[in-house]
């Protein structure tokens, strides 16, 4: 989940560069927005595009705002924080840029707090892994 006016935002950076490191090897990462915390990411979709692409020239996909707590919580945040997968198990999004690792056959494999920066070696560890595996 991201927003774009968080102090995690130049995060975005990060991920594009994990994007265009391991895209080939079928790696992919996508952008949620959430204004659930903080309101930090209050913009149309079209903003958030513009700001994602001029900023930190964001080529992965990016989708619609969604809510990833709560009653109103999109499906696919429901199933990732019912999970308990390491390092951060489960239960509610903490805050924005918080990083799930789903396998190919979207099997959640690693759950990473907000701090968690993109180029973290654990991180990357756990991407390499999963990328080898056919």
């Amino acid at each position: 989940n991201t927003a774009s006016q968080c102090g995690l935002t130049p995060q975005y950076a990060g991920l594009e560069k994990l994007y265009g490191k391991y895209k080939d090897k079928g790696f992919v990462v996508l952008g949620f927005p959430c204004n659930q915390f903080g309101s930090q990411e209050p913009g149309s979709d079209a903003d958030i595009k513009q700001f994602c692409t001029s900023k930190f020239d964001v080529s992965f996909p990016m989708f619609s705002k969604v809510d990833v707590n709560g009653d109103e919580a999109a499906p696919l945040y429901k199933y990732l924080t019912s999970k308990d997968v390491q390092p951060k198990g489960k239960g509610s999004v903490s805050w924005n840029f918080e990083k799930f690792l789903i396998d190919r056959e979207g099997n959640l494999i690693n759950r990473f707090a907000p701090p968690t920066s993109p180029d973290d070696p654990e991180l990357v560890k756990a991407i390499e892994v999963e990328i080898v595996k056919k």
